[in-house]
């Protein structure tokens, strides 16, 4: 058991996926600060998550770097199992992984649909899956899925990701019925205009130009993000599932 002054997270371990850089490293990183092991994944970019890990490991903390594509059920049984091989137990998962691509409807085939869904809403169902028993077993287990800003008001050229995305919020839904029994709490973290890699190399900025800017005057920074998903993972939120958490600077009024 944690000591009164231990981190909020001392003696849990988080699997974070999508978490080689941006919103995803932010939230690994937070996890670790507040005392938790983390288990770093993605799907390709080694040299990222083992950055991420090292500088995890380099603050005095504890991380897995463990490469697996969440739309794979094998590939998450398999890292689900390594983390639990390290580490022993399992209590948070964040569902953050995502392919966040701007392509015109015309462009979208039934492949792209579904590599794209795959990953954002399947990936989510598929990791819940495999860590449940894991979460089960917690005294307090968390899951927090990373949403989206344009499931909840919608984008041109992101019909894909935006039906994703707001799948999301369903599935934390109905899994904070599912598993309140089990002691296991499920919430959506959903971000705004965030100034991430990224958004400045491709055409996520474009995607969101309509929008008027925050109401506090600025984007958002992947910290910002994290800083949620550490609360809700943490002692303090217990009493909260099946609520959608926009951290967005007042860009949207949910």
């Amino acid at each position: 058991m944690a000591s009164p002054s231990a981190p909020e997270l001392a003696g849990r371990v988080a699997l974070v996926t999508g978490a080689g850089r941006n919103i995803g490293r932010a939230i690994a990183l937070a996890l670790a600060d507040a005392g938790a092991a983390v288990v770093v994944n993605a799907r390709r970019s080694a040299g990222e998550i083992d950055a991420v890990a090292a500088e995890i490991e380099g603050a005095g903390g504890r991380a897995l770097a463990v490469l697996a594509d969440v739309a794979d059920p094998a590939a998450v049984a398999r890292m689900v199992d390594a983390a639990q091989a390290r580490f022993g137990r399992l209590d948070v998962l964040v569902n953050n992984a995502a392919l966040r691509e701007v392509s015109s409807l015309d462009a979208i085939d039934l492949a792209r649909w579904r590599e794209v869904t795959g990953v954002i809403l399947d990936g989510a169902f598929i990791c819940v899956k495999a860590c449940l028993a894991s979460l089960r077993a917690s005294s307090s287990g968390a899951i927090v899925n990373v949403g989206g800003l344009s499931g909840h008001i919608g984008s041109a050229g992101r019909a894909h990701v935006v039906a994703a995305k707001a799948g999301l919020v369903g599935l934390t839904r109905a899994l904070a019925h599912d598993l309140a029994g089990a002691g296991i709490t499920v919430n959506c973290v959903v971000p705004g205009l965030i100034d991430t890699v990224r958004g400045a190399a491709s055409g996520e900025r474009s995607a969101h130009a309509e929008q008027r800017a925050s109401l506090v005057g600025r984007r958002g920074t992947p910290a910002d993000v994290a800083r949620a998903v550490r609360f809700l993972a943490g002692p303090s939120a217990r009493y909260i599932t099946g609520q959608t958490l926009h951290v967005n600077g007042g860009a949207y009024l949910g």
